[in-house]
């Protein structure tokens, strides 16, 4: 894995062992190329961050800030390995349960990378971090970016309006803007 473009482009990165599926480069560029310039000086929070390699984009174009966060110990020390790696700043690493994990920062950009939904009754990180307390302190044009398994169909929220869905080949990507609430 690598960083694609920015500061670091084209250098690589380190994933965690035991990581099954960090996102791809080329789900990274898309991603990237779709978000374009809201990148550049946002505060970004990267939950189930694994590797880092969404934040860590984030940072290497032009980001403020990235508060990554995973509950693997693993993943933890690989994240703050790659940050050091990159020479990137305005990185934090958090070791806590993403949906137990709460901030009052004011982010633009939430990415989500969880266990995949992938039958009924498996659980839904997407959904509860739709519903949680901490997607409520976000900005207000806040955009979400869930990652999950191709052709599932993204939850809804009032607070949320989904404003696109990608899929690239197993991959399926989920971007949601906050809704201004009416006064």
């Amino acid at each position: 894995m690598r960083i694609i473009s920015g500061i670091a482009g084209r250098r690589p990165i380190k994933v965690p062992q035991g990581v099954a599926r960090p996102t791809t480069d080329k789900t990274r560029e898309a991603l990237f190329s779709i978000l374009g310039d809201l990148v550049k000086g946002a505060k970004v929070l990267d939950l189930f961050a694994g590797s880092g390699a969404l934040g860590l984009e984030a940072l290497s174009r032009g980001a403020e800030s990235c508060v990554f966060v995973d509950a693997d110990r693993g993943s933890v020390r690989t994240i703050k390995e790659n940050v050091a790696a990159l020479s990137l700043k305005g990185a934090s690493v958090i070791q806590a349960d993403a949906l137990n994990y709460s901030d009052l920062n004011q982010f633009d950009i939430i990415f989500a990378d969880p266990p995949y939904w992938k039958k009924p009754g498996d659980r839904d990180f997407v959904a509860e971090l739709l519903e949680s307390d901490l997607l409520s302190h976000c900005g207000e044009s806040a955009y979400f970016i869930a990652e999950g398994p191709a052709g599932r169909v993204a939850p809804s929220n009032a607070s949320w309006e989904l404003i696109s869905e990608r899929s690239y080949g197993s991959c399926g990507i989920s971007i949601y803007q906050k809704q201004l609430v009416d006064a």
